[in-house]
């Protein structure tokens, strides 16, 4: 069809408009659901087979676990720079090729369990993969679905995608659990590699979305222009690493039970506030959808803090979930906006590093302080952390409006 043609065409209804955009969204972040669906299933079932079955201690049994986001960490930004390179279906079919290969892994870890240390090493390797793999699909997904709906989407991309990541590990853990009870650890490798390779086999299939030409700033460019976005997305995540650290721990301190529910109401307000306010960073702003959320966090973490009840922290998690889903898509709109649509890839890339940063790091800093101060005031320092984010936010949010004042002329 000819650009003549194309615009004299009648115009979509809004309405059929959005869901036709938001059916093209859901089609390519599907992969990242697949992709961590497969980092769920060994979540729960990782440290028990190091521990239970290998003999290794907890620390060992822990390592097993964090070592996945360590590669994750490290290949953000090779991820980004081959979504810009060599596109993002590129960068989505090598992360689904990587995450079949650590399930087959998997499944030879299982076959050496009698030699513990031989086994460990291929968990490890295994894992290695699997984190590569998440990098790879998660920001490939990122970008393929901005290149197909267009910038203007970008916040609705990404919170598409971060649904179809809580969602998938939600999913995962449990199932995890079944699986390996029924059969065993090698199960999870099966079902890993049949999932990665049938995802795999869709992507390939699924039409790619052109590189963009141009001028390609250096990563390390990209990474001081994502700096002050990656720091505010980062204080916004210390509170959601807190309470899925810390929470169980925290209810146990106070003799309530059931705290998993805490967990729970965290991650159904977190989706229910992505579909819900999905549009809203395109109507608002990414700045003041950001200002929001932050506030919304802190006043949830506060909450938490001063429960006097398990229900009253019940609802200090589902309001610091309802705040904390739209801090990274806000953010991250308004941040890509800063590189060429060349580097966009490299910038998801960089921006999500901190994520990374900020949820490994979590864990050890609050422990220190709760093994000082007790397990309330971690959700104090976290609510401090919100406030933190929302100040620099409003930082940034000033910069950019004195950006785009023009310049007197005289």
């Amino acid at each position: 069809m000819s650009a003549n043609s194309t615009t004299l065409a009648a115009p979509e209804s809004g309405e059929h408009q959005q869901g036709s955009i938001n059916r093209r969204i859901v089609a390519i972040v599907s992969f990242n659901f697949i992709a961590y669906l497969t980092v769920g299933l060994p979540l729960a079932v990782v440290p028990g087979f190091v521990h239970g079955d290998l003999g290794y201690g907890t620390v060992v049994a822990g390592l097993a676990v964090s070592i996945q986001y360590l590669a994750t960490l490290l290949s953000r930004a090779y991820a980004g720079n081959l979504c810009d390179l060599q596109g993002p279906k590129k960068s989505v079919t090598l992360g689904l090729t990587l995450v079949a290969a650590s399930g087959l892994l998997g499944v030879v870890s299982s076959l050496f369990v009698s030699i513990g240390w031989l086994s460990l090493a291929w968990l490890f390797a295994g894992r290695l993969m699997l984190g590569a793999g998440e990098s790879l699909v998660t920001t490939g997904t990122i970008a393929w679905g901005i290149g197909d709906v267009g910038a203007r989407h970008t916040g609705k991309v990404i919170s598409w995608n971060g649904m179809t990541t809580y969602g998938a590990l939600a999913l995962g853990a449990p199932v995890g659990v079944l699986l390996d009870a029924r059969w065993g650890f090698a199960s999870l490798g099966i079902v890993t590699t049949v999932m990665a390779l049938a995802a795999f086999m869709l992507a390939r299939r699924k039409a790619a979305v052109p590189t963009v030409k141009g001028a390609r700033m250096p990563f390390r460019t990209v990474f001081r222009h994502m700096t002050p976005f990656g720091l505010c997305l980062a204080l916004g995540s210390v509170g959601f690493g807190a309470i899925t650290a810390f929470v169980t721990l925290y209810y146990a301190s106070h003799g309530w039970d059931h705290a998993a529910l805490a967990l729970t109401s965290l991650g159904v307000s977190f989706v229910v506030a992505r579909l819900l306010l999905a549009d809203s960073i395109g109507r608002f702003g990414g700045y003041r959808v950001a200002l929001c959320s932050f506030a919304v966090e802190a006043a949830g973490l506060a909450l938490i803090w001063l429960a006097p009840t398990p229900a009253q922290a019940l609802i200090g998690a589902a309001v610091t979930g309802f705040g904390f889903a739209l801090v990274f898509p806000s953010l991250g709109m308004e941040a890509v906006k800063l590189v060429p649509q060349s580097n966009r890839g490299s910038a998801l890339g960089a921006y999500a590093l901190f994520l990374d940063l900020a949820l490994g790091l979590t864990g050890p800093v609050a422990g220190v302080i709760a093994s000082h101060a007790g397990y309330g005031s971690v959700f104090l320092f976290s609510a401090v952390a919100a406030l933190g984010g929302l100040g620099l936010s409003q930082v940034l949010a000033a910069r950019s409006r004195r950006a785009a004042v023009p310049a007197p002329t005289h």
